[in-house]
């Protein structure tokens, strides 16, 4: 406590001092001038009243009524081989081992591809699965069951082929740092439905973040309460939740007032808002100690569910994270994101080959991901739950080739011309398959989409006109899809 108090009478000494009058003086008056030529001050733009400084994450109406009221964004961070999963090609069957054709390299740009490579015939076994007859490769058993709970979207297309900005331009509708993600701009518009507990949770596994870092769940220039809050499967979900050693809990609300006390001073000398965040996050990490734990301790599921998902309590899995997001969406957590790292087959290694370590990794999510869909729909919150599958670009149907030499293992690059991803619940239509690629699964020829189409189609999911979810920053009007994105229509239910 002592502490605490030195530090408070040293911003106040901070704050007396000459140089820091100065300073917001010039601070305060260029602002002025700056709002007024840019035509901003006093802005009526009604963006900005969705952010109460006071309570930033009270629960607030979306524009029409929603057919979800959650997202669990399942991406596989390293982008998997639609050609390999989803995407059956026979033709490329056909051309295996050949050379590859003028017309697909003439003025294009891979990632590592160089000289004339060789086709690659697809890896795996194809065959069509329930009644929507979709294709499904033997990579993925389990998922196949449920094959009737899926819309695909065949043609998904995107002008980036390097990890970290095309993990951007997914999570945040822009292939450069800087903007909110997905989750912050959902938090932002909605709210919280569960005070305790954050509205957008983050969970990794793997071994690695995505490439793009952890800025693929910032908040960008919205306010940072509603930036995406990291949590674990092993150990305690938050790290330093717990009270600190001879620290007991009524100390710690006393501390916290006391942080927040001179929080609010600050607000009242500076009325910046993000203070007011700050302020709403200490309070959001003491509500936690309680709530967190409970929820997000997977041993109380009976012995059912965990042979069910596969999960192993006291470890660090995708598995765990998967039934984690479970029982959050439960709790009324508005956004589950989970970034599974390692499906980048280049075929550099055995780790990234087609025939090895894509199949190792399709048996770490297969049979999680099906029990998923099946636990939500037997607990009645499938049809109120957005299942989001998918990468962050697609692979090349021509074997890579480094510097113009094959590669040890059989592997492909990146290709942003086609991929698949997947929804289900949340009120899409399930058994659709949208859109198609050519006869070697080179490029779009129908259904085309990209990020800003998904992201749009999300929002509408969750009752938002992603056109008019938006957020005034520098003098102009900013939204996820930035200036494009449409709403799938041939998806949504």
């Amino acid at each position: 406590m002592e502490k605490l108090i030195q530090e408070a009478l040293l911003a106040q000494i901070r704050k007396d001092t000459r140089r820091n009058f100065l300073k917001g003086s010039f601070l305060g008056l260029g602002g002025m001038a700056l709002g007024s030529m840019l035509g901003c001050s006093g802005s009526k733009n009604t963006s900005q009243s969705l952010f109460d400084p006071q309570n930033p994450l009270a629960p607030r109406s979306p524009h029409f009524a929603p057919k979800a009221k959650s997202v669990i964004y399942l991406h596989m961070a390293g982008a998997p081989s639609q050609l390999e999963l989803f995407d059956y090609k026979p033709e490329l069957l056909k051309l295996d081992g050949q050379d590859c054709p003028q017309s697909f390299l003439e003025g294009k740009k891979f990632a590592f591809i160089r000289g004339v490579p060789k086709m690659l015939a697809s890896q795996a076994e194809f065959k069509q699965h329930g009644q929507s007859g979709a294709w499904i490769s033997n990579y993925l058993p389990h998922l196949s069951t449920v094959a009737d709970e899926l819309s695909f979207m065949k043609a998904v297309t995107t002008d980036q082929f390097n990890h970290a900005p095309a993990q951007l331009l997914m999570q945040t509708g822009s292939a450069r740092l800087g903007r909110p993600s997905m989750g912050s701009w959902v938090t932002y518009g909605l709210g919280s439905e569960n005070n305790n507990l954050p509205a957008f949770v983050v969970l990794t596994s793997g071994g690695s973040n995505p490439d793009a870092g952890k800025s693929v769940w910032g908040s960008g220039f919205l306010p940072s309460v509603y930036q995406g809050v990291q949590c674990r499967s092993e150990g305690d979900p938050v790290l330093f939740i717990k009270d600190p050693e001879g620290m007991g809990r009524d100390i710690r609300k006393a501390s916290i007032d006391a942080i927040n006390e001179i929080n609010q001073n600050e607000f009242k000398n500076y009325g910046d808002p993000e203070i007011l965040s700050r302020i709403s996050q200490y309070e959001m990490a003491y509500k936690m100690q309680i709530s967190a734990p409970e929820v997000m301790d997977i041993k109380s599921e009976p012995a059912y569910i965990h042979e069910m998902y596969g999960t192993k309590p006291g470890t660090g899995s995708f598995a765990n994270n998967v039934l984690l997001a479970r029982k959050l969406v439960e709790n009324g957590v508005r956004f589950v994101q989970l970034y599974d790292w390692g499906w980048d087959t280049h075929g550099t290694d055995a780790g990234g080959a087609l025939d090895i370590g894509l199949i190792n990794k399709c048996r770490s999510v297969d049979k999680t991901i099906t029990a998923l869909i099946l636990d939500l729909k037997q607990r009645g919150l499938l049809d109120e739950t957005l299942i989001v599958w998918g990468g962050e670009f697609g692979r090349t149907p021509m074997a890579e080739n480094r510097e113009g030499k094959p590669n040890a293992f059989k592997g492909r690059d990146h290709h942003a011309e086609a991929f698949t991803m997947w929804m289900a619940g949340g009120g899409i239509k399930p058994g659709v398959s949208y859109g198609e690629t050519d006869e070697l699964g080179y490029s779009a020829v129908s259904g085309k989409v990209n990020p800003h189409d998904i992201q749009a189609t999300i929002m509408n999911q969750l009752g938002f006109d992603h056109e008019k979810l938006t957020f005034d920053f520098q003098g102009r009007s900013f939204r996820l899809t930035d200036l494009e994105g449409k709403v799938i229509k041939e998806l949504v239910g």
